[in-house]
């Protein structure tokens, strides 16, 4: 990504981003709501296409590519969605199949021998034959990532791949992450906000605020500032301060300041909000 921004109206939602993902590692891009991860997600996989700045996707410029090629490229990419997005009226071998029977040519035997490698490689061969409504949340999370691996992928991205499961689960989905890029070699973009799984599965993250890189930097240096001690990271700049807090979930720092002011001012000068005159309920009595 260079110098990528993204605007819906007259918000301004991504500025001036730049990130290099290289090939083979674990990329985690984290931050608050509202700080711009989905929506970069999305210009990433060509769902949406920036006001400004180009994007380059396995060698080709996404930003250039009508539909009809950008389809050839998302063949090359595979997507765990956060809901998992299955199809309920699907078995779940019948939601891994349907991108091979899409795109591919194969017989129906040899479409069935690699439904099941796929899912063996996530631990639901045993499910095959189940529907949604009848596996958990985490098993939902498994099979839609048995899917995203279905045409062999070379990247993965995850949107929140633990949200909304339980601890054991989410550590589960963290060492499937984990097993299936040294096994598969496959390049993992992971969309995150929870820190225990971000520490455990990242070579590299990569950190926004209000749709701003402030960091991109390898692990090592975001468990440093996280664990350095208070005198230390009082004397260092706002943005490491900034990130310092988020990563070990303060309730006091320069996030909640910041909000703390803006919201005020807000409230004060009437910023963004407007109270109105007249009551959207009228009264029944005099």
């Amino acid at each position: 990504m260079r110098g990528v921004v993204k605007r819906f109206g007259s918000q301004t939602v991504l500025d001036g981003i730049n990130l290099d993902i290289r090939t083979g590692e674990t990329m985690v891009i984290m931050g608050g709501s509202g700080s711009g991860k989905s929506t970069m997600l999305r210009l990433m996989i060509g769902s949406l296409t920036p006001e400004e700045g180009s994007i380059e996707l396995l060698g080709r410029d996404i930003c250039s590519l009508n539909e009809k090629r950008m389809n050839e490229v998302r063949k090359r990419f595979g997507i765990l969605f956060q809901s998992g997005a299955l199809f309920n009226s699907m078995t779940i071998a019948e939601n891994v199949a349907l991108p091979i029977i899409e795109h591919t040519d194969l017989d129906q035997d040899i479409i069935d021998i690699q439904v099941k490698i796929k899912l063996e490689l996530v631990g639901l061969l045993h499910a095959a034959d189940k529907y949604p409504a009848e596996i958990s949340g985490g098993m939902k999370k498994r099979a839609g990532l048995a899917r995203a691996l279905a045409l062999d992928p070379q990247i993965l991205f995850y949107d929140e791949p633990s949200a909304g499961l339980d601890p054991v689960t989410s550590s589960q989905i963290d060492q499937l992450i984990i097993s299936l890029s040294r096994k598969l070699g496959v390049t993992s973009v992971v969309v995150t906000h929870e820190m225990d799984s971000a520490f455990t599965i990242a070579d590299r993250i990569a950190m926004l605020d209000r749709g701003r890189m402030l960091r991109v930097e390898p692990l090592e240096w975001y468990r440093e500032l996280r664990d350095s001690p208070p005198q230390e990271a009082a004397s260092r700049p706002e943005g490491e301060r900034l990130i310092r807090q988020f990563l070990r979930g303060e309730a006091e720092g320069p996030l909640t300041e910041r909000q703390e002011t803006r919201a005020y001012e807000e409230a004060l000068f009437g910023v963004g909000t407007t109270v109105t005159q007249t009551p959207s309920l009228q009264p029944t009595r005099s």
